[in-house]
């Protein structure tokens, strides 16, 4: 089992590992790299898509996006889809360029460590999908009195389930048609939503095309980033 998205990459283009369960923008970077193959993007709540949003504290004076000039400001990290990614296009597309709005940007590490961090006022505002206050909400039941929302991204390609280049087309579509099967029975459907809280499978592509054009953007050399 792989530790990271990084690991999870590297050993599809080296060959070691057949499928891989990657985020959306680890796709996007191992399908540039190594030519991986999509099987299957996740549905969750009945959409294949999530988005991201940015979250201040309640009491903080932040209202718009134009409000965080000169504030410091908590990302995921790099490669980081809802919380980071996505939240820089949003900002470029409402006129705001995020390497200089700010008077301090940082990578907390984690969608959790965002939240936490803007929760203790380590930082005036951040980035992760949403809702990612729910995830801390039985340590931290204040999380969603104490911070508010106050701007969403476009919609965003679940995860995936993706095979190496040169897998056995025969093996391919069997662990994909035996993916989707899993899924719709009730024991596997279960397993899925407990494990990642996944509520079904499907495939397609070109939901990532956007994925792509955000990394050209930003001047992101999907070739030589690293997840």
């Amino acid at each position: 089992i792989a530790t990271g998205c990084a690991a999870v990459i590297e050993a599809m283009g080296a060959g070691k590992v057949d499928i891989g369960w990657l985020a959306t923008f680890a796709y996007v970077l191992a399908q540039q790299k190594y030519d991986v193959e999509l099987l299957l993007i996740v549905v969750r709540f009945g959409s294949p898509f999530y988005r991201g949003q940015i979250i201040t504290r309640a009491d903080s004076g932040i209202h718009k996006l134009s409000d965080l000039k000169g504030k410091k400001f908590a990302f995921v990290d790099p490669v980081s889809t809802s919380g980071h990614l996505y939240p820089k296009m949003l900002l470029l597309s409402n006129g705001l360029n995020p390497d200089r709005l700010f008077a301090q940007s940082l990578f907390a590490g984690s969608h959790n460590a965002v939240i936490l961090s803007v929760l203790r006022g380590e930082v005036d505002a951040g980035a992760t999908y949403d809702d990612a206050r729910a995830a801390v909400a039985k340590s931290y039941p204040e999380v969603f009195t104490k911070l508010r929302v106050i701007a969403y991204t476009q919609d965003i390609p679940n995860d995936t389930v993706s095979a190496r280049k040169g897998l056995d087309p025969a093996i391919r579509q069997k662990i994909k048609t035996g993916l989707m099967r899993l899924a719709k029975t009730p024991q596997g459907a279960k397993v899925l939503k407990r494990l990642y809280g996944i509520s079904g499978l499907m495939d397609f592509d070109a939901f990532f095309d956007p994925v792509r054009e955000a990394g050209r953007l930003l001047h992101l050399d999907l070739k030589k980033t690293n997840p």
